[in-house]
């Protein structure tokens, strides 16, 4: 059963940083990508980064790219449990979200299209509140 927790959230003021980490267990991690998304109330969910756990490739939202930096310790990971982070430097009050890891590993009942991948299956989020 697929199951990722998110931790790390929390309030800071702009120019600052946060690093969010996300557990992931439940299912063959190499064979999948595991991403961050975000969501604001009255937005659509959007997402941020996303890794691709077999070889480590990266993908980043244009709103995002040289401030986030999405990674993995696979010498820490197992075959089938790990942790994916993301690192935000520079944050802006525009970043406030809550943020919520996903995976295209199983899936439930609602999927969302980022890059090359659908993810469908959800941790509960983590808010990340930015003061200007």
């Amino acid at each position: 059963q697929v199951q990722l927790v998110e931790s790390g959230g929390g309030l800071v003021q702009a120019g600052g940083s946060l690093r969010l980490s996300c557990a992931a267990s439940g299912f063959t991690l190499s064979y999948y990508a595991i991403a961050w998304f975000r969501q604001t109330p009255g937005k659509e969910r959007e997402g941020v980064s996303y890794i691709n756990m077999g070889d480590g490739s990266t993908y980043y939202a244009n709103s995002v790219k040289g401030r986030f930096t999405i990674s993995t310790n696979n010498a820490e990971n197992t075959v089938n449990e790990g942790t994916v982070y993301l690192q935000m430097n520079s944050l802006q009050p525009e970043d406030t979200a809550i943020y919520f890891c996903a995976t295209n590993a199983g899936g439930a009942t609602y999927y969302d299209t980022f890059g090359d991948h659908l993810f469908g299956s959800w941790g509960q989020g983590t808010q990340v509140t930015v003061s200007s």
